[in-house]
């Protein structure tokens, strides 16, 4: 039963803030008064009237980019733990690391040579 208490605290919680949000949102709009206008609902962008759509596409180099930073970021994490734990590990540990290291180096070979960090304009990006 002790242990239901701390639980029950923080829905007590939770519950005083969405009071205190859903007050403060219909306090916002019982005392504000919205009066639509047309120069109000115009888009705005640094004083200068919006020409174009602003759907542009973005290729698709710019995606495998950042999916490779995000894998070679968790790789630097992981390496990092190991480096931490590295005396406790002892051997299958820096074969364990080892391998890993090979692996994204294949996978960042393969990338390199289908043109997937490449950024001239006069490449494309082979079929990955």
């Amino acid at each position: 039963m002790q242990s239901l208490q701390p639980a029950a605290m923080i829905g007590l919680f939770a519950l005083l803030v969405l009071f205190v949000l859903v007050a403060l949102l219909w306090l916002s709009r019982w005392l504000g008064d919205y009066r639509p206008q047309w120069d109000k609902e115009q888009p705005f962008e640094c004083g200068i009237p919006p020409t174009g759509d602003a759907r542009v596409k973005i290729p698709v180099r710019f995606y495998v980019v950042a999916v490779s930073f995000l894998v070679f970021d968790i790789e630097a994490a992981f390496l990092f733990t190991w480096a931490v734990a590295y005396w406790e590990l002892g051997v299958q540990g820096v074969i364990g690391a080892s391998v890993f290291i090979i692996i994204l180096l294949l996978g960042l070979l393969y990338e390199w040579r289908k043109g997937g960090l490449s950024w001239s304009p006069d490449r494309k990006i082979k079929d990955l």
